[in-house]
């Protein structure tokens, strides 16, 4: 790596988790433009800087998002240039697994794609962050039904290696507080260990319920972070670095 890129000293994967997992085990889903990489659009809103992203880095992000397109970041450790509006910002943590009591649920299914159409229906009632239409091929994503409909699901989104992050957790209403939700976290995390990987998650810092739950459960906070969405200026030129999604992906991970 040149001078003009300089990198984090001993910096660890889940530092920047949706970049170690595109360079990693979620390779074959990455969209990329010189140094930055995103997931497709219909997978997931993540996009990944390097660590430490420079002004042409910028440049990059705003050839594949477009004037007035909108992206979604994390482990920021600098803020977009100024011009840039934030759209959504939230504070929040992430945590891993220290003794999670991972154990299988007779009652869990696996969900696949034929599912997608009850899982985008649960998520936009419940509400458990990004959801989309190709989210279920992240990983193993468990679903428990009562009376043939879905109620509750949880399953694994970012993927860097060694490691695999506890996503899409949500519980229908009608069947809250029976304990759903943690079955299924405690299935996934299984899955997860038995692949040889360990288990971590985000969560917003102010569900401070959830983070009580998720630590009675076995896991320990790791870092704070940040999940912000900015808009491109939709005055800004691009220049000749709008190659387009289309030569994004065919690129070859350097």
């Amino acid at each position: 790596m040149s001078a003009a890129h300089p990198t984090v000293p001993g910096a660890h994967p889940l530092d920047n988790p949706a970049r170690a997992s595109l360079t990693g085990p979620h390779a074959h889903f990455a969209e990329r433009l010189g140094r930055i990489l995103r997931y497709p659009t219909d997978v997931s809103p993540w996009l990944a800087l390097p660590d430490l992203p420079d002004a042409e880095d910028w440049a990059d992000v705003a050839a594949l998002a477009g004037p007035g397109g909108s992206v979604t970041l994390t482990a920021l450790r600098e803020p977009p240039p100024g011009d840039w509006e934030a759209t959504f910002r939230a504070e929040g943590v992430q945590l891993v697994d220290d003794g999670v009591a991972a154990a299988p649920d007779p009652e869990a299914v696996r969900l696949g794609p034929a599912d997608v159409p009850e899982m985008l229906d649960l998520v936009a009632r419940t509400r458990p962050g990004p959801f989309l239409p190709r989210t279920v091929e992240l990983g193993t994503y468990l679903g428990i039904r009562r009376g043939g409909a879905l109620v509750a699901m949880a399953g694994e989104r970012l993927h860097p290696t060694g490691w695999s992050e506890i996503s899409g957790v949500c519980t229908d209403e009608t069947v809250r507080g029976q304990g759903l939700a943690t079955r299924l976290v405690l299935a996934v995390a299984h899955e997860i260990r038995e692949r040889g990987e360990t288990p971590f998650l985000h969560a917003s810092a102010a569900n401070t319920s959830a983070i009580r739950l998720y630590e009675s459960l076995g896991f320990r906070l790791r870092r704070r972070t940040s999940f912000l969405s900015v808009v491109v200026p939709p005055d800004l030129s691009v220049s000749d670095r709008t190659r387009g999604a289309g030569d994004a992906r065919a690129e070859a991970l350097r």
